[in-house]
């Protein structure tokens, strides 16, 4: 199914000449064109047979929770992210039904995290999927997360543009 674009939009695909337009350009997480997002730009990788989505982040002063800490919210929302990019990625859209966060250790700001999505199992429309989040200093695992996801149709995005 073709986009309609507003006027404003297309103002915004002009001043933005060169990037992908689609729906999520102004996601929190990923959208280019978000300029209070966080602008982290995954990408799928074939290891051992599998798709894994991958992306890494390193939190600022704004991404604060308590006591100089990455807040959880913030970490859920990259978690969600590169679950949902799995999909994205691969040209179909997907949208989170549940998702479930274990948080095993807190993360200060300025420490870069390495983040992953994977494929658990398929099952009709519903997606079964997992995210890792890494410390970037020490490789220390942060949080995981589960999720199902409901896949919705075509994104119209390919992997080969993610270069």
């Amino acid at each position: 199914m073709p986009y309609v674009v507003s006027g404003e939009q297309k103002q915004s695909m002009e001043k933005n000449a060169g990037e992908l337009w689609d729906p999520a350009n102004h996601c929190f997480v990923c959208g280019p064109s978000n300029p209070g997002g966080l602008r982290v730009r995954f990408r799928l990788e074939e290891e051992g047979g599998e798709q894994i989505c991958r992306a890494e982040f390193t939190p600022g002063p704004t991404h604060v929770g308590y006591s100089d800490m990455l807040h959880g919210g913030i970490l859920y929302s990259l978690l969600d992210d590169v679950m949902a990019n799995w999909s994205f990625l691969q040209g179909q859209r997907a949208h989170t039904a549940r998702c479930e966060v274990r948080y095993r250790d807190a993360v200060p700001m300025g420490v870069g995290l390495k983040l992953e999505g994977r494929l658990l199992r398929r099952r009709g429309r519903m997606m079964e999927m997992e995210g890792k989040a890494f410390r970037d200093d020490n490789g220390a695992l942060v949080a995981t997360a589960r999720a199902r996801f409901m896949s919705t149709g075509a994104s119209g995005h390919e992997s080969s543009s993610t270069a």
